[in-house]
């Protein structure tokens, strides 16, 4: 156990550390004298570089942690944050707001993200409303649900860039492509509130996501209420990953590598793994975003396209790591 709190609060350092240095990295790189005497230098690193960075790292932490819990109740280390249909439904929604033209904000949030918003919650709600129909609903049902959620989003995204003009088209496309091209410290404190209640939820059920590890059965034999902390969690992990697709549009595989990796670390004590994983989740990504901003610059590569780079050959890995024994 002390090798791992010392492990994690090298992490801390790591965090701290790269949330510092990174707004430093650019197409240009910035010095500390400068932003002492250079106006224009300065305004970069505070309105630019360092809102994007923060942005980024909790984005990152978020899904990290939102892959956890689904592969926590899942008990699958292949399951990610957008399992259950959650990103599909904001991705229909803030595709439905670029094509209906709606412009302006509500409560200082765009309408693009209070379509996300929307659409990740209507998609959350039709998960529980499928799998609460049937009689005995498992974890297996609730993913089956989730799965047809995804595929009936998916097809109604398709139809909605299908019906669009060329530019919103390509304003579909390059949203659906995720990014972290954040101005000011807005889009953070928007979806700041999401994260931080669905950490929490998370935080205070760790030790019912270690008894899911168990089965359910189990877990239940030992007082754990089954059904209301699992949908307890996939809700604030629906919350978490709506408020982040809301900002930063879908970043896949995160959430899938991230606890997988920290899982071969810390151990499968929830208790570690979730600071652990939030942490290396920020690290990940704010890494991949500093990358995407200057491999081609002057222009820009979405990070999602970096974490899909990544992602494809990771899982390759792990398909082959886990059944290697059974080909």
């Amino acid at each position: 156990m002390r090798n791992k709190l010392l492990l994690l609060i090298l992490l801390l350092i790591s965090s701290i550390t790269a949330i510092i240095l990174l707004p430093f990295i650019g197409m240009e790189m910035i010095s500390a004298s400068s932003l002492l005497d250079n106006t224009f230098e300065k305004d970069i690193f505070f309105s630019l570089r360092l809102p994007r960075v923060i942005t980024a790292f909790a984005a990152g932490g978020g899904l990290a942690v939102c892959g956890l819990v689904f592969q926590g109740i899942f008990r699958n280390p292949l399951a990610d944050p957008f399992t259950l249909g959650v990103a599909s439904g904001a991705s229909f929604g803030a595709a439905l707001t670029i094509l209906t033209g709606v412009g302006g904000s509500v409560l200082g949030l765009p309408y693009t993200t209070v379509g996300a918003l929307c659409g990740a919650f209507l998609s959350f709600m039709l998960v529980l409303t499928f799998a609460g129909s049937v009689r005995s609903s498992t974890a297996h049902t609730v993913l089956l649900a989730g799965i047809a959620v995804s595929f009936f989003f998916s097809s109604l995204l398709m139809l909605s860039q299908y019906l669009s003009s060329m530019r919103d088209s390509f304003q579909i496309v390059r949203w659906l492509m995720g990014g972290v091209e954040v101005f000011g410290y807005g889009p953070f404190f928007s979806m700041l509130p999401f994260i931080a209640s669905g950490l929490i939820l998370t935080f205070v059920n760790t030790s019912t996501l270690d008894h899911f590890l168990t089965g359910a059965d189990i877990a239940q034999s030992r007082g754990v209420r089954v059904r209301f902390s699992r949908n307890l969690l996939l809700f604030a992990a629906s919350v978490m990953v709506g408020g982040i697709v809301s900002v930063c549009g879908p970043i896949g595989f995160v959430g899938m590598m991230v606890p997988h990796f920290c899982r071969s670390v810390f151990g499968a004590s929830h208790t570690v793994l979730l600071p652990a994983s939030f942490l290396s989740g920020g690290i990940f990504l704010s890494l991949c975003d500093t990358f995407a901003r200057i491999v081609v610059a002057p222009a820009e590569v979405p990070v999602g396209v970096i974490c899909a780079l990544l992602g494809g050959p990771f899982l390759i890995y792990v398909l082959r790591r886990r059944f290697k024994y059974r080909l």
